[in-house]
């Protein structure tokens, strides 16, 4: 196993830089995620179907019912990618990459399956275009806004973790830092749900910082090297999760079923993201494994409403098991379109645009404290002509380039 030089832990903003393989395998855990949640939608939930699913899929149901699960995947993977990805880089970067990188493919995901319900409503219908239009700002959970596709409540719960990690961005990601931040989130987690104070329970996100948290860790471990604190740390999340795990298996399923499946799977995402973290998985360098990661993120957010309305007008022209794998082909053929046509366009236009916006309030910045540091010595310059070469050579007026450190590559920079 091969973990960077450690270096300064603390050295605010200046990263280790690493030489190290790209994590493809992490590409193919996301995809595995997405499809755990397609095969949720579309054989385990009701949907477009005209009979529960069960006795449609009684050998795939079983197994298919638990597939929920690859939203927590999703958390977990998001905790360790995003603190790869922000490691030396400044908060305006890191809302710049975000931004760009969640945004655009979900504006047009938005647009695409609330005109898809709108002209077949049997499955779902859009209430009203003002609904469409609150949910372009992905803020529609925190207002209580219905969502135009029930995978959306997800994108919030990122968010509210990007906001959170955005207080350690701003002041420069460090070891010690990351750790602190895992440990006083891991103390208000376990503090909300017993103070029944909403505002505190909607930042502490008791059940889902666990899988956040136990990512944080295990970049951490990957990037440095595996101690007792980080070990403590997962460890720690991972029962955590395992306490909250009775309660999503209730509020994901309508009757009454075993929670080991559940429990296990949860067990084994922690085991696999620990063997990613220590470097088991470096040899597997698959290069096609990074398209299959591009493409989880806009096959999240078009099959679910769209994949039941196909459902419901094929039903009883196509076999179940084709209809099925014939949806889950054409959703992710519409996710590579999304990704090539939308995403990379799009992103870096939106990245671009951002860039300069950043830089330009960068510069007004810098300009307004360079007035304010002059203004005494404004009544002096009727007498005094100061040339402008002298001016420019003032230690304060030297600008410090903006420090980038190693970052995700391109796929791996979302989730």
């Amino acid at each position: 196993m091969r973990f960077a030089s450690r270096g300064d832990l603390d050295g605010g903003r200046v990263a280790v830089r690493r030489s190290a393989p790209r994590l493809y395998v992490l590409d193919g855990l996301r995809l595995i995620a997405a499809l755990m949640v397609v095969l949720f939608h579309l054989v385990s939930l009701r949907g477009g179907w005209d009979r529960p699913a069960a006795e449609i899929f009684p050998a795939a149901e079983p197994i298919a019912r638990y597939g929920w699960l690859g939203v927590e995947v999703f958390f977990l993977i998001s905790g360790f990618v995003i603190c790869m990805s922000t490691w030396g880089r400044s908060l305006g970067d890191f809302v710049v990459s975000r931004v760009s990188r969640i945004y655009p493919a979900y504006w047009v995901a938005i647009f695409l399956t609330a005109g898809v319900i709108t002209m077949w409503p049997q499955v779902r219908d859009v209430k009203n275009w003002d609904v469409v239009l609150t949910n372009l700002t992905m803020l529609q959970q925190g207002l209580g806004v219905w969502d135009v596709d029930g995978v959306y409540w997800t994108l919030f719960i990122e968010l509210k973790f990007y906001v959170l990690f955005a207080i350690v961005v701003a002041t420069g990601v460090t070891y010690r830092k990351c750790v602190l931040f895992c440990g006083i989130w891991t103390v208000v987690s376990i503090t909300a749900p017993t103070v029944d104070n909403k505002l505190l329970d909607m930042w502490a996100m008791p059940i889902y910082s666990p899988y956040f948290i136990a990512g944080i860790a295990f970049y951490l471990m990957h990037r440095f090297k595996p101690t007792a604190v980080l070990w403590g740390i997962v460890v720690m999340s991972l029962l955590l999760a395992l306490h909250q795990v009775p309660r999503r298996v209730s509020d994901n399923s309508s009757e009454v079923i075993p929670t080991w499946p559940a429990t296990l799977i949860v067990f084994i995402a922690f085991v696999l993201m620990a063997l990613i973290s220590l470097g088991y998985c470096d040899r597997l360098q698959w290069r096609w494994l990074a398209t299959a990661g591009a493409l989880t993120y806009p096959l999240y957010l078009i099959h679910q409403y769209i994949g039941m309305t196909l459902t419901y007008w094929l039903r009883h022209t196509v076999p179940a098991p084709l209809l099925v794998g014939g949806i889950i082909v054409l959703m992710l053929g519409a996710a590579w379109v999304l990704h090539r046509c939308v995403e990379r366009p799009l992103g870096k236009w939106l990245r671009r645009v951002l860039q300069k916006g950043m830089e330009e309030m960068r510069q007004q910045s810098a300009s307004d404290a360079d007035r304010r540091e002059v203004a005494p010595e404004a009544p002096l310059r009727s007498t005094v002509d100061v040339p402008p070469a002298a001016r420019a050579q003032r230690p304060y007026e030297q600008k410090e380039p903006d420090r980038v450190g190693v970052g995700a590559p391109g796929a791996s920079d979302g989730s």
